[in-house]
């Protein structure tokens, strides 16, 4: 028997790994960081959430203007109103300016084993002429983008991400 509740529970421990909002807890003491003693307009985004949408930006291969359009949609109505998303000319020049260290994983010996989940999801490529296929009950041929994720589950970093159309199986990366 399946207990749906625990089951709804790790559906939703998913997002988490995908995407967390820590830096929410940090941003006031960063921002006062940053803006301690600077000369000029005050620093209204601090670095960790900059550094968080040039992450997703690289990661899901967007543009700049693409990238504001999903921070505004997925995580933009979940932090304050004085805490919008950034504008894409913004994200691009403080991105820019950070001082990005980028730290691969070791694989030697047995006491750096990693142990890893492979996930995806689909997302609908196009929603034009939707209703028609509705109305007329015609199998849709556009297909989906399929986005799959492998995360070191202990410490639920992304290890990789690939974007492949809706025929490739995770098994097959």
């Amino acid at each position: 028997m399946l207990h749906w509740s625990s089951y709804n529970q790790s559906l939703v421990r998913r997002g988490e790994i995908l995407f967390s909002y820590d830096f929410l807890d940090i941003w006031d003491d960063d921002l006062a960081r940053m803006n301690e003693n600077k000369k000029g307009k005050r620093y209204k985004f601090p670095d960790s959430f900059i550094l968080i949408i040039g992450h997703i930006r690289v990661c899901l291969h967007l543009p700049y203007r693409q990238t504001e359009g999903l921070i505004k949609a997925t995580i933009g109505k979940s932090i304050p109103e004085d805490k919008r998303p950034p504008s894409y000319s913004q994200t691009c020049r403080r991105t820019n300016k950070l001082d990005i260290d980028i730290n691969r994983i070791s694989m030697d010996g047995d006491n750096n084993v990693v142990i890893i989940a492979v996930d995806s999801t689909g997302i609908k490529v196009t929603n034009r002429g939707q209703w028609m296929q509705d109305k007329l009950n015609v199998k849709n041929k556009k297909g989906y983008l399929k986005i799959h994720v492998v995360v070191d589950i202990k410490t639920k970093q992304i290890l990789a991400l690939e974007v492949t159309d809706e025929k490739v199986h995770d098994s097959k990366l």
